[in-house]
């Protein structure tokens, strides 16, 4: 199992701290076709000593926000912040001309992804606010819309997934939006996935708690194994809010507030570590999901003041009024990771550290494309074959050795 990112808290560390008094239709897609995938243009410390005020500080370095918004929450979000109080949706404009589209896929629009809108949701790794580029995505997810049907998928790109960046370096592919912000990122996927992804949302810090709060928690079905550990997630980040936080004492599906919703997507000490980490994440999506749909008018407007600023975002107000028209159609259908399971294997490359390697990036694009768009008999591009290859000569060495 690949060894990841040093995590906010050591485990068995947990110490429970008493609660403090403080506040708890698309865009046209074109753009740079590229056969070759490439651009032509309240804290409060209860440790006792420095050693462990230390390890306090230290564990709140690296809390890191996920997107667990269904887009759909976002455009009822974005819209109704826009009516209510009279301004726009932050919008940061994308040159169509420097999106990577592949030329297998600039066909397939017109075929088999048809009446698709596909989305990137990126949950980045900052405690400051750095919401643009020079924090990794420590969550990579891609939401596809059916635009006839209203059905959604949504599948989480594992972040140590190696990857071309799309620039011909290899590497770990949260490493894009540090480079290059959402804009390389969109590249990575479209080059690598055959996609064509023009728009994004990113949620930084705060953004997933201040929005379950908001509409009342959720709910999540929480087993033995994960409770300490949700709850040493809870107190990282009630250090860095400077929030008091409520423990969860049982087990069995229960109503999650923010605090422990967030603490629960951050588990990866159990079994499946970080691919049952992108598993949870899924599910706590879904639940907002269904709560958005069950929300009123004032829930939904104070969800848009809670996380209005936690949010950069590709989508104009026009488009996403055009689609609230109809968000009680949309619902979540299926979910699922990337690379898939039977066609993956994690081993240490090198200085780049512990990997996530697809055995065949070919076989997982085919398969992708079956998984959201129903594409039976789908061909992967040229650049997707050369992505492919270049992952194989450049970590099967390493997978030989271990």
């Amino acid at each position: 199992m690949a060894k990841h990112y040093e995590d906010e808290y050591d485990e068995g560390e947990y110490r429970p701290r008493k609660k403090s008094s403080s506040k708890s239709s698309s865009k046209s897609s074109g753009r740079k076709s590229s056969g070759s995938g490439k651009k032509s243009s309240g804290k409060k410390s209860s440790g006792k000593g420095a050693g462990k005020k230390q390890q306090a500080k230290k564990q709140r370095r690296r809390i890191i926000i996920f997107i667990i918004e269904i887009i759909v929450l976002v455009i009822a979000v974005f819209a109704l912040y826009a009516i209510t109080k009279g301004t726009g949706t932050g919008k940061v404009e994308l040159d169509d001309e420097d999106i990577i589209i592949n030329d297998t896929v600039e066909q397939a629009q017109e075929t088999t992804m048809k009446g698709y809108r596909n989305i990137a949701l990126f949950g980045v790794d900052s405690t400051t606010g750095a919401l643009t580029k020079n924090t990794r995505s420590d969550t990579i997810m891609i939401a596809s819309i059916n635009l006839d049907t209203g059905e959604c998928k949504l599948v989480s790109v594992y972040r140590d997934t190696y990857l071309n960046l799309s620039n011909d370096t290899y590497n770990k592919c949260n490493a894009a939006y540090a480079k290059g912000g959402p804009e390389q990122a969109i590249n990575m996927l479209n080059m690598n996935l055959d996609m064509n992804i023009t728009d994004f949302v990113t949620v930084g810090f705060a953004g997933l708690t201040d929005t379950i709060d908001a509409l009342g928690g959720v709910e999540i079905n929480v087993d033995s194994s994960e409770i300490n550990h949700l709850n040493n997630y809870q107190l990282c980040i009630a250090e860095d809010l400077k929030r008091s936080y409520t423990p969860v004492t049982q087990t069995g599906m229960q109503r999650l507030d923010g605090l422990q919703a967030t603490g629960y997507c951050r588990i990866r000490y159990t079994a499946g570590d970080d691919f049952k980490r992108a598993e949870r994440q899924r599910d706590v999506l879904k639940a907002v999901a269904e709560q958005a749909k069950k929300a009123s008018l004032p829930q939904l407007t104070s969800t848009a003041d809670s996380v209005f600023n936690e949010v950069y975002t590709s989508l104009d107000l026009a488009e996403i009024v055009d689609m609230l028209g109809n968000v009680s159609t949309y619902y979540i259908s299926d979910t699922a990771g990337f690379p898939q399971e039977s066609n993956r294997i994690t081993g240490t490359i090198g200085p780049k550290g512990s990997c996530v390697i697809p055995l065949s990036l070919e076989d997982n694009v085919r398969w992708l494309h079956k998984f959201l768009f129903n594409a039976d008999d789908y061909e992967p591009s040229e650049t997707v074959k050369r992505c492919s290859e270049k992952i194989y000569e450049e970590t099967n060495g390493y997978l030989k050795k271990e």
